[in-house]
């Protein structure tokens, strides 16, 4: 049995997931809306998928079985409730949402229609975070009592196109986004190797001083003038995490966007940008190989001709040797991947979640606590760094 599934967004990244989810065997045909239709079809006749919808709520009116959601990062919260409740599956990027209302409203909307709902989390399939669960499986960390997650993305490096793209005359208004609204790379990738949940939260925001317009409270359509922030949390059971979000910061951030660092009693592991390196007591050893990723399509191919050139090389990287593409359908392993080669893990979870009735790893209750914790450290920011609780909205339930 096969499902029938919508594009929501034919923006610079869903072109790239369209053809992963075109190819794979449980999906039956791909439709295409974007509140822009001659993107929706520009995107069609470039993949040959079965058509468009003139809206998202012809597409919800529909008897499509699933929709992806590509939107900008603030709407996706009504969005994937107004998917839920039409009877649709939603895969949705990331962030879930924005406010902590949204977030509970989706966990309500998932637990009462039974439909499935999936985040799409890339730093949960993150090499780094693969090896880091590996090795809390075995147990060679002993007690994980500190982790850090970084995502350092530059507004030089490809940023301001994105936005310009997507945001047409208006785009400073929202390319002042608030960093910490924009967390699950860097929590996700931390607590997607070491379970658990934040508790509690300290944050402080850096204001911005660059003068362009962007991160300016009176261009800002979130009041936001945070371009950098640092949070530490506490974690459950004990233990912290550390977070940073940086927008202005002189890092090469088309190599590596986020990276992680994992301490416990008996062993350590650290990424940089270049090189990694598993520790304990005896000595250390360079794991760079195990999760160094290869490029699966070249950086001038076609169909990245919109994506910015400093955005190209997170669109093109593949496989790590730690990842285990043996799972996959061997349609999407023809395919190329991007972001560390989390493209084709991502839609193939979300896909086989489907059509199984299963949880997928980033499931609702997954994604909150990635999530929440952003939403409240930035909170935690306007109040100058006071430490706030961090909701706990429950655990998924068992399948």
């Amino acid at each position: 049995m096969t499902f029938t599934l919508g594009i929501v967004g034919a923006g610079q990244f869903s072109g790239q997931f369209a053809k992963l989810f075109d190819a794979h065997p449980l999906v039956g045909d791909v439709y295409v809306t974007d509140v822009l239709p001659e993107r929706a079809r520009t995107l069609v006749e470039r993949q040959g998928l079965a058509g468009t919808y003139p809206s998202f709520e012809a597409m919800l009116a529909s008897d499509l079985d699933a929709v992806a959601i590509f939107t900008q990062r603030w709407t996706h919260g009504p969005l994937v409730v107004q998917a839920l409740r039409a009877g649709k599956h939603v895969y949705s990027a990331v962030p879930m949402a924005v406010t902590e209302d949204e977030i509970a409203a989706i966990i309500e909307a998932v637990a009462e229609t039974g439909l499935t709902y999936m985040m799409g989390e890339t730093s949960y399939y993150n090499p780094a975070t693969i090896y880091a669960r590996k090795r809390r499986e075995e147990g060679s960390f002993g007690r994980i009592f500190y982790a850090e997650g970084d995502y350092v993305h530059d507004m030089d490096l490809g940023f301001y196109a994105a936005y310009q793209y997507s945001g047409g005359a208006a785009w400073k208004s929202t390319a002042s986004y608030p960093p910490m609204l924009y967390p699950t790379h860097s929590v996700g990738g931390v607590l997607g190797a070491i379970g658990g949940r934040a508790v509690s939260v300290s944050c402080i925001g850096v204001r911005d001083d660059r003068g362009d317009g962007v991160f300016d409270r009176e261009v800002s359509a979130f009041d936001n003038d945070f371009s950098n922030a640092s949070a530490l949390f506490e974690l459950e059971g004990g233990g912290a995490m550390r977070i940073n979000e940086f927008r202005r910061v002189g890092y090469p951030s088309h190599l590596r966007e986020s990276r992680f660092r994992y301490f416990g009693t008996e062993g350590s592991f650290e990424q940089l940008v270049a090189s990694a390196v598993w520790q304990d007591k005896q000595g250390f050893t360079d794991v760079s190989e195990l999760i160094e990723t290869r490029p699966t399509l070249d950086a001038d191919d076609p169909s990245l001709a919109m994506v910015d050139p400093a955005l190209r090389d997170a669109f093109v990287s593949g496989l790590a040797p730690v990842h285990d593409p043996s799972r996959l359908p061997a349609a999407l392993r023809a395919l190329p991947s991007g972001h560390e080669g989390s493209h084709q893990f991502l839609v193939d979870d979300f896909v086989v979640a489907v059509a199984n009735g299963t949880l997928p790893p980033v499931n609702a209750w997954e994604a909150a606590r990635y999530t929440l914790p952003g939403i409240v450290a930035h909170r935690s920011a306007l109040l100058g760094g006071e430490r706030l609780p961090i909701p706990d909205l429950g655990d998924a339930p068992r399948s």
